[in-house]
Order: C-alpha cells, then structure tokens, then sequence
C-alpha cells in the first residue's frame, strides 16, 4: 500500500490503485474511507482526567487521526487559550471544580480576561479538559454529539 495517497484517489493512468480496490468497491465505501484519512483532531487534556480518555477513545474508534497535546508536559500556548476563549469565553475554559483551582482559592476572585488566560496558561490543570480543536471548529469538555457531527460532515 502506497503510504500519503487517499484510498479511490486517482494515482495512475487507471486511475485507482490496484491495492484500493479490494478497500473500496462503491463510492459510499470510498467517501466513508476517504473521512478517515482526512480529517485530524487535536486534543488538549491530562492522560489522567476521565473525559480526555474518553475523546481520545472518541476518535480513535472511529479511526480519526488525533494529535494529543498533554498539558501536564506542555502548556497551551497564550494564543490557542485566546481562540478557545473567543468561542466560549474565559469562564467556560475554568474548571471551578479543579483541585488546583480551589487550592489556589480563586473561587471568589475577580480579574480581566487577560489576566485568566495568561493565569490558565501558567496552571493549565485549572482547565476544563479536553479541549478539542479540528480546523477551526472548537469543543470545551465532553461533547461526543458535537464531534459526531463533525466526523459525519468531514
């Protein structure tokens, strides 16, 4: 099998692949392959947090390439935060319920947006996990029907 090239896609003057063709043999098959090779997840989350597993299982059930980021190693950046934030706004991004967030006693605490995204930057455990990221579409938390929709129109 010939690695980079869509399964149906047009290759040589036949215009499959011999080794497609045992894959695919209508185009409901093909264009069902063809979801599976293109689009590509990238997931923001601890290895331990219940939810992270559970779009990491998501995904690779339905053979969605996948991209995890495990923030316990590395960070989001300011600018990823930013475009969550701009979707959902900064108070949907905090885990109220986090131990690190109540260690801190934030609970009652009042600052600007920038000061949270920076503050969510430098304790990236405070976040709601997983954050879910496949092109420009955006999921904060746990939102398999939302994915499912993505999944069925890519």
């Amino acid at each position: 099998m010939r690695s980079g090239n869509p399964p149906c896609g047009p290759i040589g003057a036949g215009g499959h692949d011999q080794s497609y063709e045992r894959i695919a043999h209508n185009a409901w098959e093909c264009g069902v392959a063809s979801v599976y090779f293109s689009m590509d997840v990238q997931i923001f989350g601890v290895k331990k947090n219940p939810e992270t597993r559970k779009a990491l299982r998501f995904f690779a059930e339905r053979r969605v390439k996948t991209h995890f980021v495990d923030l316990t190693e590395r960070a989001a950046s300011l600018g990823e935060l930013r475009r969550f934030a701009q979707k959902f706004g900064v108070s949907a991004l905090i885990d109220e319920s986090s131990k690190r967030f109540l260690d801190r006693g934030l609970r009652n605490s009042r600052m600007s947006d920038d000061r949270w995204l920076e503050l969510l930057a430098d304790e990236p455990l405070m976040l709601k996990m997983p954050l879910v990221r496949q092109q420009n579409r955006l999921s904060v938390g746990l939102a398999e029907t939302e994915w499912s929709g993505w999944v069925s129109t890519a």
